[in-house]
């Protein structure tokens, strides 16, 4: 669970591992191939349609969930939409693609430490001056 997101990255509820995640990857299962891409809001969509709860948020929680137990292979996303490769080269994109946002996060990250460290530094000076 992440700090302040606790809503969205909670662990799956029981409706949702029991009920939502066999529905949502028997249907990812069919989207073989780019031209068979759904986006995120089309998936929410449907399900409410079918009368299940669901929001975009808790729909990328189970969609990692079904990732990285592997119950639909080679499930990619692009900006057309979630759907299973069919290449190699397929899977090697969405694999940089990942590894581009890993770096991404790890330098945001890097540098909110080092303006924290600032900020500390700033403040116990400021608490030193005071005591003096």
């Amino acid at each position: 669970m992440l700090n302040g997101f606790d809503k969205q990255t909670e662990p799956l509820t029981d409706y949702e591992r029991n009920v939502l995640l066999p529905v949502i990857a028997k249907g990812l299962m069919k989207r073989v191939g780019v031209k068979r891409a759904i986006r995120n809001k089309e998936i929410v969509s449907a399900m409410r349609k079918a009368h299940y709860e669901l929001s975009e948020a808790r729909l990328r929680k189970i969609i990692n969930h079904i990732r990285c137990c592997g119950y639909v292979k080679c499930l990619v996303a692009t900006s057309k939409g979630y759907y299973v490769a069919t290449s190699p080269d397929e899977m090697s994109d969405y694999i940089d693609s990942l590894k581009g946002r890993e770096q991404a996060i790890s330098a945001v990250r890097a540098s909110m430490e080092q303006q924290y460290g600032e900020w500390l530094n700033i403040i116990n000076q400021k608490n030193h001056h005071h005591n003096v």
